[in-house]
């Protein structure tokens, strides 16, 4: 009697886990910790730029969400009379 022609043999089934999945596993683990690690050695630094967002931010909101002065393309008001 062969492996194969025992009852239960299941062809491609291993019991465990596979070697991909072990060390997909000590990954996640090694990512986690360290993630943790640069968390708490840098949290200061990362806090501290946190006060400049906002000065960051007025400058970049102005340039990106009025689209330039001056070159309004469409949309103009109802009483203007253009030349033709």
């Amino acid at each position: 009697m062969t492996v194969q022609d025992h009852p239960g043999y299941r062809e491609g089934s291993q019991g465990g886990m596979s070697v991909k999945t072990k060390a997909g596993l000590v990954l996640l683990g090694f990512l986690a910790i360290a993630g943790a690690l640069l968390f708490t050695e840098h949290r200061a630094h990362v806090l501290g730029l946190l006060i400049w967002l906002p000065l960051l931010a007025c400058p970049l909101m102005h340039v990106f969400m009025h689209g330039g002065h001056g070159h309004h393309h469409g949309g103009g008001r109802p009483n203007d009379q253009r030349s033709v």
